[in-house]
């Protein structure tokens, strides 16, 4: 069997084992140490923007936590966007709040400015003023973040910022991870860079850091004995884990530049197919990190995107329909909905293709000839 070309891979560099190392021996191994403290400097000054860092134990746990600090409670209501992965929506429904999903817009696939008003209007004309906006970078291409943030202020309702998939990416010069009341980043595997499971939330005070990490390591009370006076998590980080983080952190800009790399090699390839649509940056506005770089096949097309996915899958490349909004999937089915059919046309025609910034040259002839093979017989 030829060699399986993964869709998004970890890539590690050459420090990250130094830095496990050097944990184990000062046995710091728990959640706690060098490491840690040090993956989160390293991120705030790599995100500037005056941000504070508090690294837990996935990008779930992240949202979580910026939902718990904004005091989202039960049957509050939070506006989030539909086309994403579940781990955006499911914290809602920790708190005991309902999700109120928002479609895309088509430019750059995330939650619509337009409907994310259309819904805050409507759900206040029911009494039920939303009390947090979940929006998503979705794929690694930012938000139309200017629009949203005027909707959120117009109506002052914060914003809290999933950019699990957009670390490296810009809106106007700005880095994504930046712009929320809170913002999140994910390490899972498949990430930009990887702590092998992991997260941080980013917020805009210290004392908002502080009392992340409080809630995040089972809110023990100042005190000689175990005493808690509020419900808290076993959400911290473990030294280990950033110390892979710290490694990551010295190749970060480097995978960026290779995740882009990558999406101009899709470009290259189906530039001529006029059937099939890459996606790219909107406007000078937007950098995006490519994390995944997608495609939207037409529906004139003369194979169908599950045909294509399978062709590629029998020679051991992997691929991946976009999203399933989370408005159509069952465990979501009833709840409110705003917004037309954006996200769920592009759940139909989407596929993401191999990204990793590892991939060879080898890689790159192999996909290469597996497309223009499938696309050459119709």
């Amino acid at each position: 069997m030829k060699s399986h070309i993964a869709l998004s891979s970890p890539h590690l560099g050459e420090n990250e084992l130094n830095y496990i190392e050097s944990a184990i021996l000062r046995n710091e191994v728990s959640n706690f140490g060098e490491n840690l403290m040090s993956f989160e400097k390293k991120l705030e000054g790599y995100l500037q923007q005056d941000s504070h860092v508090a690294c837990l134990s996935s990008g779930t746990a992240a949202i979580h936590m910026a939902l718990v600090q904004l005091g989202i409670g039960y049957q509050d209501e939070v506006l989030c966007q539909s086309f994403t992965f579940s781990a955006t929506a499911n914290p809602i429904i920790y708190q005991g709040a309902t999700p109120v999903f928002v479609d895309s817009e088509e430019d750059t696939w995330n939650i619509c400015p337009i409907h994310l008003e259309e819904a805050i209007i409507d759900r206040i004309s029911k009494g039920k003023r939303p009390k947090a906006i979940v929006i998503v970078h979705l794929f690694g291409m930012p938000a139309k973040m200017n629009a949203i943030m005027g909707v959120a202020e117009k109506y002052n309702i914060p914003i809290v910022e999933d950019a699990a998939e957009a670390l490296g990416s810009k809106y106007r010069g700005i880095k994504c991870g930046t712009f929320g009341t809170y913002s999140i980043l994910s390490f899972n595997g498949n990430k930009i860079i990887t702590t092998s499971g992991g997260g941080a939330l980013i917020c805009k005070s210290k004392d908002k850091k502080e009392k992340t990490v409080f809630y995040a390591t089972q809110a023990r009370d100042k005190a000689p004995h175990y005493e808690h006076s509020e419900i808290g998590y076993n959400y911290r980080m473990n030294n280990i884990s950033a110390g892979i983080g710290r490694g990551q952190m010295q190749v970060l800009d480097k995978y960026v530049l290779l995740r882009r790399k990558v999406n101009v090699f899709y470009k290259t390839v189906f530039k001529d197919v006029k059937s099939i649509r890459v996606m790219v940056e909107p406007n000078g506005d937007y950098y995006s990190n490519f994390w995944l770089s997608c495609i939207v096949i037409d529906e004139s097309a003369k194979f169908t995107t599950e045909e294509f996915r399978v062709a590629l899958e029998k020679e051991n490349i992997e691929t991946r329909p976009l999203w399933k909004p989370m408005h159509l999937q069952p465990v979501f089915k009833d709840y409110p909905y705003y917004g037309e059919n954006v996200s769920e046309k592009l759940f139909k025609t989407g596929l993401c293709l191999p990204s990793s910034s590892n991939l060879t040259e080898e890689d790159f002839t192999r996909i290469k000839s597996v497309i223009m093979t499938f696309i050459q017989h119709f």
